[in-house]
């Protein structure tokens, strides 16, 4: 199902004001909110399928994710996330019944966004290892939005390289088709792959993917609606099709501290291939490329993040509130 909604609306009164007269300013969230430790206890008993060498090929380039991190957070994720899917697939069992076929069952859609430098990348290929151990749901796919960007030579043409990732930079009726696809249980689709290393979409190479159980969803912009173009004629949009979605949160400073690191680090590996697009980089020395990096931020991420991205954030069914070193410190859980 896909979720939308605002952070609070006036839909009544805490339990103990019960009875009492109803203030305007009286609001319920529409999240649950839990503290790191309190979230932590909704493990149970979900075994940690992980090691350290596992969990060390699935960070990104400046994440800090540790076995206490994924046992704290990501595990209770991943199994409420396990608890839905089955349901979801139970639903489909019955409706079979009820309809007399034995379709095979469409992929469970989870949308997982943020902004850059957020560690969304990260989080959704932890996800997908996580979730691939549960018996119920093996094949576990992953699909980034980032293939879906225009070719370098069409933005050029139209004018917005410097508005990559944007939600204009995309090709959005191959997206919201190839999801469409997906969820009309067609055995084979491909996506389009997106290569960082030449920062443009990869001529004639696509993912395949058939018949999964799950599919993530990974981008930038992957819970916007008709709500952001409310003087549209009706659209629809990506985020239509998921059926969970989570959103990776941290507050501003964080962000532009956590890619200007990231930028330095890839300038001592990835942009000293003599392929990578942003070679140039690589020969400037760390004061102009620490100012290159907050130019980029300030006018180009920041904008895109403060304008497209932060205002889809209470759209998402589940919200990661991240703090120093890419530490979740809370958790809010969207109610049913």
């Amino acid at each position: 199902m896909s979720i939308s909604g605002s952070l609070a609306i006036p839909i009544g009164i805490d339990e103990e004001l019960a009875g009492e007269p109803m203030d305007d300013a009286v609001t319920c969230s529409t999240y649950l909110d839990f503290s790191r430790e309190h979230w932590s206890h909704l493990r149970d008993t979900t075994p940690l399928p992980l090691s350290e060498a596992e969990l060390l090929s699935l960070k990104g380039i400046n994440d800090e994710l540790s076995l206490e991190e994924v046992e704290a957070i990501y595990l209770p994720l991943s199994r409420l996330l396990n608890l839905h899917i089955v349901a979801s697939q139970g639903l489909h069992r019955v409706t079979d019944q009820f309809l007399g076929t034995s379709d095979h069952p469409c992929p469970y859609i989870i949308g997982v966004a943020g902004s850059v430098a957020a560690g969304k990348s990260t989080t959704a290929r932890l996800l997908q290892a996580l979730l691939s151990r549960w018996p119920d749901h093996p094949r576990v796919d992953l699909v980034t939005t980032d293939g879906f960007l225009y070719p370098n030579r069409v933005l050029a043409s139209r004018g917005l390289m410097h508005r990559k990732g944007f939600p204009e930079s995309y090709d959005v009726r191959s997206l919201i088709r190839f999801v469409a696809d997906l969820k009309s249980g067609h055995p084979r689709v491909e996506a389009p792959l997106y290569s960082h290393l030449i920062y443009d979409v990869v001529p004639s190479a696509t993912q395949v993917v058939e018949q999964p159980d799950i599919v993530i969803i990974e981008g930038l912009n992957v819970l916007q609606s008709s709500r952001d173009y409310p003087d549209h004629p009706p659209q629809v949009f990506v985020s239509d099709f998921f059926d969970f979605s989570i959103y990776v949160d941290a507050s501003d400073d964080l962000l532009e501290n956590w890619y200007i690191e990231r930028f330095l680090k890839l300038r001592q590996t990835a942009f000293r291939d003599a392929s990578s697009y942003f070679r140039r980089y690589a020969e400037v020395s760390e004061l102009e490329a620490r100012g290159i990096a907050a130019r980029i931020w300030r006018e180009i991420n920041r904008v895109n993040l403060q304008r497209n991205i932060a205002p889809t954030r209470e759209r998402a069914y589940l919200i990661l509130e991240k703090g120093e070193g890419h530490s979740v410190q809370r958790v809010r859980l969207r109610r049913l």
